[in-house]
């Protein structure tokens, strides 16, 4: 099947552990979401798993490219930030499907949680980074990882799940129960 295209070290090599995303039930998720695909059922040749240190090669930064500016990430710039992100546990669940035939990283979504001391010291999860591949657009996997992740913050103990998103984009993530909250979103961006 499909799994067998990742190798023993890559399996050892990912972000985090692979049962967490097998553990969520997707079932309601489908049945409201109106899709037929799943973190299972993604479609023959494709697999949902968390990000590897191998994704390098498999076109994980050139993904990340067609949603925003990502600069010159060396391979060993990848590495470095790979397992800075790894030595972090409890951290950062990065999500990718991968095409097995072509061994590419078709769609990719992060979820990033923040350890709190407030409501009893829970965690706030953030989903950031989704992007799919042009070519891969409208096999639903967006709403896969967007789902898979959202229900992986809940597992996990987040009292709440935010996303910033483009005006257009709200009605798209008020799918998943992401809701426009009446608070001011400021940026101050420091770029170098």
């Amino acid at each position: 099947m499909a799994e067998n295209h990742i190798t023993s070290d890559e399996c050892c090599q990912f972000l985090f552990d692979e049962k967490l995303l097998k553990s969520i039930n997707f079932d309601e998720s489908q049945k409201r979401l109106d899709i037929s695909v799943s973190p299972s059922k993604l479609g023959e040749n494709f697999v949902m798993r968390p990000l590897s240190v191998g994704d390098y090669d498999k076109g994980y930064i050139d993904l990340l490219a067609q949603l925003t500016k990502v600069g010159d990430i060396t391979e060993e710039k990848y590495q470095r930030r790979f397992r800075e992100m790894k030595e972090c546990p409890n951290t950062y669940y990065i999500a990718v499907i991968e095409n097995t035939d072509t061994r590419k990283i078709v769609a990719a979504a992060s979820l990033i949680l923040e350890q709190k001391f407030i409501h009893e010291i829970a965690m706030r999860g953030r989903i950031e980074e989704v992007v799919v591949h042009t070519e891969y657009r409208g096999k639903h996997f967006g709403k896969v990882l967007v789902e898979s992740l959202t229900l992986l913050g809940g597992k996990l103990g987040c009292y709440k799940i935010s996303l910033d998103c483009k005006e257009p984009l709200i009605p798209y993530y008020s799918k998943f129960g992401y809701k426009k909250e009446d608070v001011h979103y400021l940026v101050n961006r420091i770029y170098h």
